[in-house]
């Protein structure tokens, strides 16, 4: 059960430096075009991003 928390934990992890990375990769231009400002990218990979 705990092993499942971590497991669960660290997935869950892993996928939000994953998209902040990628997020993080594309020019001012480029995340305009997706509606995103670069102080929001945390916030979009966190999924508390609203426009």
């Amino acid at each position: 059960m705990l092993l499942d928390r971590i497991r669960t934990d660290f997935r869950r992890w892993r996928t939000f430096r994953r998209t902040v990375n990628e997020l993080s990769r594309l020019n001012p231009r480029q995340l305009d075009d997706i509606g995103i400002a670069p102080y929001e990218i945390e916030d979009a990979a966190r999924g508390r991003f609203r426009r």
